[in-house]
Parts: C-alpha cells; structure tokens; sequence
C-alpha cells in the first residue's frame, strides 16, 4: 500500500521513485543540504527520512575519513533500496517523532523532502533539535509552493480534472510547507530559535513525458489510487496538456525551487 499522509510508497514503487524521482528531483539538493550544514569531515550526522540514501551517502563522502553517517526512515521498501546502493552506511528503520537516539549525539542533522510528510511535524522538528550536540547544525530541505513549480501545477489540475480531489491532493502533498512564513512559524513552535529560511531555484528534469507521468503515477503515492486505464488516460491527456514542458529533445524540463532551513543549536 502507499499512504500519501507519510509518504509510503511500496517496495516495487521505492524502485522506480530510485530510478526516476532521483536523478529528476533529488540530485542536485544534496550539496546544498551539505553546504547549509556546514558539514565536515569528522562529522556524526543523521539523515532524517533518508528514502533511497541520496543525501546520506553524499553527506558520508563529506564526512569522510572519519565520519559517520545514519540514514532513518519508516519505510522498509526505501531502505532496502538503500542498502543495496550503500552498504557501508548505516541505516536504520525509525520515525521522525520518536529518534531511537540519545540527546546531544549528532555534529549535524539533514533531512531532504520529507518534513512535509511527517505525522506531527513540529515533534519530528524537536527530536531532531533533541538528538543535535550543542553547536550542532539542523538542515531541512521543502518544496516550494506549487503554484511556484508550474509543471507539477499543471499536472495537479490535469489530475484534479480526471479523477476528483483525493487524486489532486496526493500530488499536491509534497507541497504543504510551501509559503516561507508558515515554514518559519513551524520550526519557531518547535522551539528552534534563529531558523534561517533561504529560497534555492531548483529545476526538475525528466527524460520524456511518458517517464515523468510513470514516475508519478508508479512510482509515488498515486501507484494504488489510479488503475491501468487511468493511468493510460494520464498518458493520453497529459500528451497534450503538458506539452509545453517538454524541449525539442523530447525531455522534460520546468523549475522546481524549495526552501532549505538551517539554525544552529546553541
């Protein structure tokens, strides 16, 4: 099953979320999570909702050669993924609200695209703090707003038109911390204090249209809400509604910005 409040996906979906989502999305988000971390060599650092290990295993090249980096997630089918990729990190299956981990342990915390998923965002955003070392740094990456991103705001209203609200809303979750304001609210209730909110341009890349309708529609939360022949009318329809995001290669390409949060514990 796929649950869009958590972004759980299955493991056959954690597969294609590894071949298509990463290298589309995620690549290019690693070095600026580093960077706003300030991450070093030496570094004890905790990837937070680490899914397939992108930003974990850039973070362990950074720490090297003593470091050592721990990638959490609560999905199994995202570790698995993991594992095979990078067996010499450590990973570790865990929620974001309840750390398995002692206070004052890690020089850094990360975590990329996931905040927006977490069941209470705001305990997910004090055990990071908890498990932080004081001066240790905190750097979470979100999407911006949709409205921002006009390939997934295309898409979202293609959705919404064939299939109604539910559909709509799992595309839209990743999302939901889109307006800087709300975002800096959250952390500044979490009890972060001088949380630092710097708006990146980002830009997301398919190989084609038909790769990124797969992605979404089987490689995400929507892979048990639409069935082949909904997935086939995407295919069909999205043709033609989304081809002003597609270049004379025939590959897909629009910007995506997202928010990187970053404070300090002192």
């Amino acid at each position: 099953m796929s649950d869009v409040r958590t972004g759980q996906v299955t493991g056959s979906a954690a597969e294609v979320y590894d071949a298509l989502f990463v290298p589309a999305l995620f690549i290019d988000w690693p070095p600026r999570v580093a960077d706003a971390a300030a991450l070093r060599p030496g570094d004890h650092v905790l990837d937070v909702a680490c899914g397939t290990g992108v930003l974990a295993r850039h973070a362990a090249a950074r720490v090297q050669p003593n470091g050592r980096v721990i990638g959490l997630d609560l999905n199994e089918g995202m570790l698995e993924v993991a594992r095979r990729r990078a067996p010499e990190v450590e990973w570790t299956p865990g929620e974001a609200e309840d750390l398995p981990f002692a206070g004052d342990r890690f020089d850094a915390v990360v975590s990329q695209f996931g905040l927006m998923f977490f069941s209470d965002r705001e305990a997910a955003l004090r055990e990071a703090w908890r498990v932080l070392k004081p001066g240790g740094r905190l750097a979470v990456a979100v999407w911006a707003r949709l409205e921002d991103t006009p390939g997934f705001f295309a898409l979202s209203g293609l959705l919404h038109r064939l299939f109604g609200d539910e559909v709509k809303g799992a595309l839209d979750a990743p999302f939901a911390l889109g307006e800087p304001d709300a975002l800096r609210a959250l952390f500044a209730r979490a009890g972060i204090s001088g949380a630092r909110v710097a708006t990146l341009p980002g830009t997301t890349r398919f190989p084609s249209l038909r790769d990124w309708l797969h992605a979404e529609i089987r490689g995400w939360t929507l892979s048990d809400r639409i069935d082949d022949a909904g997935y086939e009318r995407v295919q069909r329809e999205g043709a033609v509604e989304l081809a002003r995001f597609v270049d004379a290669r025939g590959a897909v390409e629009f910007a995506s910005p997202a928010h990187v949060v970053s404070a300090t514990k002192v």
